[in-house]
């Protein structure tokens, strides 16, 4: 049985984890950090997917495989319309600019895992299907998760 989710929103890839070094007395100190600029949509992905999901997986995360489909849908720029509105003719449907597609597919796998609702691991995806495109309503994410 596939559940289906719609999360309004400006869908966000997973940054990358930074380092840093600092001067601390004689020694340099090195540290690792995740930067933050995720977190407001991953926060999103888990409220719908706790939200969401049956009571019949609410009291522990599957141990089965899943086949999980993405469409992300960015709000257009306005350079690809007219003054009046109108989509210009050299404007494109599919999305190609940043955030890439694995980007975005490993911040919604890691919020789904963090819900501990669904799956144990995202390592129980065993099938994967992810688009981007342009859209002319609200940015956000179609998502389906299919136990298999």
């Amino acid at each position: 049985m596939k559940h289906s989710f719609h999360i309004v929103g400006e869908p966000k890839g997973q940054p990358r984890p930074r380092a840093f070094a600092r001067r601390m007395g004689a020694r340099f100190v090195a540290r690792v950090y995740n930067p933050d600029v995720a977190d407001e949509w991953k926060e999103r992905v888990k409220v719908a997917v706790r939200n969401g999901m049956p009571t019949s997986f609410a009291d522990r995360p599957s141990d089965r495989a899943f086949a999980v489909h993405m469409h992300f849908q960015f709000q257009r720029p306005k350079s690809h319309l007219t003054s009046k509105g109108i989509l210009k003719a050299g404007a494109l449907f599919e999305h190609l600019k940043k955030p890439d597609v694995d980007n975005l597919v490993k911040a919604v796998l890691d919020a789904i895992s963090d819900t501990q609702r669904v799956w144990a691991d995202d390592a129980q995806v065993v099938q994967l299907g992810v688009s981007k495109s342009w859209t002319s309503g609200e940015s956000g994410l179609q998502l389906e998760i299919e136990p298999l």
